[in-house]
C-alpha cells in the first residue's frame, strides 16, 4: 500500500522510507561518485541528478526478519542512525529497520546498476525527509559505499537516461552552468563527500547523522536556484 496516498485532505502525506547510495571510487583525478540522470517523465525528481536507490518494500522487510542481514551489522547501523527518524519507535524497532534499509539499499543497487554489493560495504551517511508541501514524500536514508574491483555499476535503469562516474567538482560546475539539476539533499550530501576529499576519509568519517526536515519545496522549474533554499 502506498502510504503517501493515505493522508487526510489538507494534511501532509506520510513519507515513505527509501534508501539511496553514494557509490564512490578513486578515479585517475581523485574521488568519483556514481550518478544517474533521471528522465523528465518521472513523477518525482524528474530530470534531476540522483544516486541509485529507491523506496523500501515488503521483500526488504522480509529479508531483515529472516536474519539474512547480519544482526551485529544492523545493531551497529542503528547506533549510527541514533539521531535520525529511525528511532521514532524505539531501539528494538530501530535495529530491525536498520536491517530493512540495508536490504533495500543492496537490492536497489543491484536492480538499478547490476552491482552486487555486500551490506558490509554500506555506511550510513545522511537522513532527509521531503518537505510537507510535496505531494510525494520520502524519508530517505543515504549511504556511502566504496565500490571494489569487479563490482562496477552500469547504466541499466529505465528511470534514468544516463548513468556515469563523475568527480564532485565537475558535477558542481555543470550545476552552476545550469546544465544539470540537483535537489538540495543530493547537493548537500555531495558537498559533504567532496569536503572529505578521498574514499578513505569518506568511509571512516564519524560525523553524527541527524534528520534534516526542510519545510518547503522550491518551485520544480527552478532547479538551478533550488540550491539557495
Amino acid at each position: 500500500m502506498d502510504l503517501s496516498s493515505t493522508a487526510p485532505k489538507n494534511q501532509p502525506v506520510i513519507p515513505r522510507r527509501a534508501a539511496s547510495v553514494l557509490m564512490i571510487r578513486e578515479g585517475a583525478q581523485g574521488l568519483e561518485v556514481f550518478i544517474q540522470h533521471r528522465v523528465s517523465t518521472m513523477d518525482f525528481a524528474a530530470g534531476m541528478v540522483v544516486y541509485p536507490g529507491g523506496r523500501v518494500d515488503a521483500q526488504d522487510v522480509a529479508e531483515a526478519q529472516s536474519e539474512a542481514i547480519p544482526h551485529a551489522l544492523a545493531v551497529e547501523h542503528a547506533k549510527l542512525w541514533k539521531d535520525s527518524s529511525l528511532w521514532e519507535q524505539g531501539e528494538e524497532q530501530a535495529v530491525l529497520d536498520a536491517g530493512t534499509l540495508l536490504a533495500a539499499a543492496r537490492r536497489e543497487i543491484f536492480e538499478e546498476t547490476g552491482a552486487q554489493l555486500d551490506v558490509s560495504q554500506l555506511r550510513p551517511w545522511a537522513n532527509w525527509i521531503t518537505p510537507p508541501d510535496n505531494p510525494k514524500r520520502f524519508d530517505t536514508f543515504f549511504y556511502v559505499a566504496h565500490v571494489q574491483p569487479g563490482q562496477e555499476p552500469r547504466h541499466q535503469t529505465t528511470e534514468a537516461s544516463n548513468s556515469e562516474w563523475i568527480r564532485p567538482a565537475e558535477l558542481f560546475t555543470k550545476f552552476e552552468r545550469g546544465e544539470v539539476g540537483l535537489m538540495r539533499p543530493t547537493r548537500t550530501t555531495l558537498e559533504d563527500l567532496a569536503a572529505l576529499g578521498t574514499v578513505a576519509a569518506a568511509m571512516s568519517a564519524a560525523t553524527p547523522i541527524r534528520t534534516v526536515r526542510p519545510q518547503r519545496m522550491p518551485p520544480a522549474a527552478d532547479s538551478k536556484k533550488e540550491r539557495a533554499s
